[in-house]
């Protein structure tokens, strides 16, 4: 049993309604300072009943953050915790879990021989996330841990990594990834046993250099909601404690800075003992309170609320909404989405008529060409919603409107759309045209490598698509795609519904960034409609393939009206 993927779950726990059952779920977050567990029992998306917690001071992040290799005791060790992990599924009846690993796994040069041993020994599939996963795992349990309140700043202290997150409205607008977890810290600076002053005046002039250079005009957060999460942050609010806000703990930040030289000078045994602490806390909390105090400085924040969740609670979030999410969940909401994106492009004064062509073809090219491409179905939505948008930067200006489009779709108030898929849409909408994916883009800088990829095979097919209704006149009512297999030939058959013909050449430069990332040759071909034969005029995101046939040539996908 090991990590069961978003993409290829469906429970098997329904009642004959078609209600899915409560179902044990459990998280693990590999850390760089320790390795926790959450066993849960999920009575609904919202109802998470917590049956049982372990740490174990498994310190992963020994040796990575100056060496880039995981030490052979630590590995040891966390195949041991793994397999203890692994009896605590069986005892607690866990049908869904999802392991994953941070900053310490996922510098390392030696990590895959961690996970195979992991794998191997326990049968759990651990997963290295990159800091953007990590980041909205956090977000969505601080999310859930507040209700209605609506923080300004999250900030999450591991053992590998500063993340931290700047919202409006619960939408991202900036995220930091930064160097300062505290394990990289102890090691990099030798913070370890007592800090003197000078080691501390050392780490402070650090903090706050890399604060500044990586952040130069941060808003200020007087007066507004921060949250701190993280095990140190956990134990920072327990040592210097602020009032309760709505019954979530705080941090006093100037009982912090003056209670952190208690902490700093004294040495780890007396640390435990004076504060209650175990060692592997004790030996990073001191350099935990400087982090959180530099950042306070820096954003001349108040106070900070610490509602005591993180990576492991945002999993845990996370399955209980994939098993009780109805059939017919994903579908609706795809239309709704799609019928926003439409309402959005209208109200930018957008060609409705062209938008529309041009989202049929793309969903059409999209499911015909999924034998070439390697995109998820759910990928077609953002595809989709894109196709509809791709206009939307005319309103500002006809030149340069792929730019304009990019930074209105980023920055548009699309209700209920994850941050995740609405900056994929604005990059699609960027590279509809003329314009490539460049290492240089600052929005396509900031995607995941995974991300990436998307978007560059979806903005081939998005080139192809907006390129067949060049202009505007939907003259074309029908594409029709066979792939030839072992030439890696892409042919597209074009249905015309009148006398005027598209430019094949023209069509065959818009279908070069695609050729390039699949390694195939498309090439096109035109022929007047059939009576009756035209591409689907629903709005429906969610059309399926009709009908296909397998011909001695390769897979013919028709799409049918």
């Amino acid at each position: 049993m090991g990590r069961v993927s978003r993409r290829n779950y469906h429970s098997t726990d329904r009642e004959d309604g078609g209600l899915a059952r409560p179902i044990g779920i459990a998280a693990v977050d590999a850390g760089s300072n320790a390795i926790r567990v959450v066993v849960a029992r999920a009575d609904s998306t919202t109802e998470i009943t917590f049956l049982a917690s372990e740490r174990w001071a498994v310190r992963l992040g020994h040796n990575v953050f100056t060496r880039r290799r995981l030490a052979p005791r630590m590995m040891a060790n966390a195949v041991e915790t793994f397999r203890h992990f692994r009896a605590m599924l069986r005892h607690y009846d866990v049908h869904l879990f999802r392991a994953v690993a941070t900053s310490a796994v996922r510098e390392a040069e030696n990590r895959d021989i961690l996970l195979q041993r992991i794998f191997r020994e326990s049968g759990v599939r651990l997963e290295a996330i990159d800091p953007a996963e990590e980041a909205r795992l956090v977000r969505l349990a601080v999310h859930a841990a507040l209700g209605d309140l609506k923080p300004r700043l999250i900030a999450d202290l591991g053992g590998g990594s500063f993340e931290i997150n700047l919202l409006r409205e619960r939408r991202l607008e900036q995220a930091l990834a930064l160097p300062l977890g505290t394990v990289r810290l102890l090691e990099a600076m030798d913070l370890s046993g007592v800090v003197d002053e000078d080691k501390c005046e050392r780490l402070r002039h650090y903090l706050t250099s890399l604060l500044r250079s990586t952040w130069p005009n941060p808003p200020s957060l007087a007066g507004q909601l921060a949250v701190f999460s993280g095990g140190n942050a956990d134990t920072l609010a327990r040592l210097s404690p602020g009032p309760r806000f709505r019954g979530i703990p705080t941090i006093n930040l100037r009982l912090l800075r003056d209670r952190v030289w208690e902490i700093l000078r004294r040495d780890v045994r007396t640390r435990m003992r004076v504060f209650g602490l175990r060692r592997d806390r004790a030996e990073v909390v001191g350099i935990a309170a400087v982090v959180f105090l530099c950042l306070a400085e820096h954003t001349h924040m108040d106070a900070a609320l610490v509602p005591g969740v993180g990576v492991r609670e945002g999993i845990l979030y996370d399955l209980a909404a994939e098993h009780f999410r109805s059939p017919g969940a994903d579908k609706h909401r795809a239309e709704a989405f799609i019928e926003q994106a439409r309402a959005f492009a209208g109200h930018m004064h957008c060609d409705l008529k062209h938008a529309e062509q041009v989202r049929r073809l793309a969903a059409s090219l999209f499911d015909q060409l999924s034998h070439v491409h390697s995109q998820p179905p759910e990928m077609r939505l953002p595809l989709e919603m894109a196709a509809l948008l791709h206009d939307v930067g005319m309103s500002v200006n006809a030149r340069g409107h792929h730019k304009h489009g990019e930074y209105i779709v980023r920055n548009a108030a699309l209700g209920g759309i994850s941050d995740e898929l609405q900056t994929i849409v604005a990059c699609l909408v960027r590279y509809h045209g003329k314009s490539e994916p460049e290492p240089h883009h600052k929005l396509y800088a900031s995607l995941t490598p995974r991300e990436k990829r998307r978007v560059r095979e979806l903005s081939g097919i998005l080139r192809i698509a907006a390129g067949l209704d060049e202009g505007g006149m939907q003259l074309v009512q029908d594409a029709e795609v066979r792939v030839r297999n072992k030439s890696k030939n892409v042919r597209i058959r074009l249905r015309m519904s009148g006398r005027v013909l598209p430019d094949l050449a023209d069509l065959r430069r818009k279908a070069r960034p695609f050729e390039q990332e699949f390694g195939v040759r498309v090439q096109f071909s035109r022929t007047r409609a059939r009576i009756g034969r035209a591409l689907p005029s629903t709005s429906r995101s969610t059309e399926s393939l009709k009908s296909w046939k397998q011909t001695p040539a390769g897979t013919v996908w028709t799409l049918s009206a």
